[in-house]
């Protein structure tokens, strides 16, 4: 496989389907899923064929045993935290080919450690939202909802550049 168009982190995820689904985003875009253990699911082949994803042979993905093995392993040179706890609207990000975009757990997001990181490494404007109605009912969206819009989101701002080519 190629340079990929971005690298979709996610951190501690919990739910098969949704990884299941941003793994289908992951290959149908040209992207590569990382998964930082401890996962909340099995990954082996027989768990995969039972979830039915005869597709996962598509997708460029690499496992990392912990936060600190993924940053040691990758040295993403630009970060994005998506996170219901930023304020800045992900349209105002400026993304390049080959960036990081970091999503946590379903239930309860990213650690805040991993929030400081983001904010001492790559700055405040780093860590980005998906705005919605201030209704504490409606609390977040779906994960593989929000990956999705921050791939297309990415896509719509590089495509043409650096051989990323989505017909």
């Amino acid at each position: 496989m190629g340079q990929p168009a971005f690298h979709i982190v996610l951190l501690n995820p919990l739910i098969p389907n949704n990884t299941g689904n941003i793994g289908r985003t992951a290959a149908a875009t040209g992207c590569r899923l990382h998964l930082i253990h401890p996962l909340g699911f099995e990954l082996t082949e027989k768990a995969r064929r039972r979830a039915g994803l005869d597709y996962w042979d598509l997708v460029d993905c690499r496992e990392h045993d912990s936060w600190e093995q993924f940053l040691e392993t990758e040295q993403p040179p630009c970060l994005w935290l998506f996170t219901t706890r930023a304020a800045r609207p992900f349209w105002k990000a400026n993304f390049s080919a080959g960036d990081y975009f970091l999503f946590g757990s379903e239930t309860t997001g990213v650690p805040p450690f991993v929030h400081d990181w983001i904010i001492g490494q790559q700055g405040e404007n780093h860590r980005l939202t998906l705005p919605m109605v201030a209704d504490p009912r409606a609390r977040s969206l779906n994960l593989a909802t929000v990956v999705c819009t921050a791939v297309y989101e990415g896509l719509r701002q590089t495509v043409g550049s650096q051989n990323i080519a989505i017909e």
